[in-house]
């Protein structure tokens, strides 16, 4: 409850926090987001507070112990994705393209605002996500689906997806409009 009312959908710009986050919804693949959400704290310690210069150190040996693991979902693809993620967002913030830039360009730069009555109107992915996945994929992340994508920009603020009648709809909507957005992203 306490992540529904205080965090998912709103507006994320900080590129470190968003790579965390879709890492996390990586992770999520075929399991339901408490599961990952009950090992968060887990995820954090293990993974160097998903700190891309300190992930990208990691070797074999590191993934073979955190596979083992029993307070992350032990799957090694997964686990090695964080890592070769970690890469490629170095990389990109080394060609100064920040992540958040990059990711938030999805969505013209600005959240949207949907306003769904019920959950059956609520996509799964859209055309958006779906640039965003192939974008990802072409510079080599992994685990980062169209579907992925779309849970990734709900959680993250980048659409609004909370049913007109919560209370976190409203809340978002006007936090949206308080919140400063890089000064350096188009109006």
């Amino acid at each position: 409850m306490d992540y529904h009312d205080k965090e998912w959908g709103v507006p994320c710009y900080d590129s470190r926090e968003l790579f965390e986050l879709i890492n996390l919804e990586g992770a999520q693949a075929g399991l339901s987001w408490i599961t990952i959400l009950n090992k968060r704290e887990n995820y954090r310690r293990l993974f160097s507070g998903f700190e891309p210069s300190k992930l990208a150190r990691f070797n074999q040996k590191k993934l073979d112990k955190l596979v083992l693991d029993p307070g992350i979902v032990r799957h090694k693809g997964k686990i090695a994705a964080v890592i070769s993620n970690a890469k490629i967002y170095l990389e990109m913030e080394k060609n100064d393209e920040p992540f958040a830039d990059f990711l938030w360009q999805f969505v013209d730069y600005k959240p949207r605002n949907n306003n769904h009555k019920s959950m059956k109107t609520v996509p799964s992915k859209t055309a958006e996500s779906d640039a965003m996945c192939k974008a990802l994929k072409k510079r080599g992340f992994k685990f980062v689906g169209s579907t992925i994508c779309y849970a990734f920009m709900q959680a993250s603020g980048m659409v609004n997806d909370h049913m007109v009648s919560c209370p976190s709809h409203a809340n978002v909507e006007a936090l949206v409009k308080k919140l400063k957005r890089p000064k350096h992203w188009p109006r």
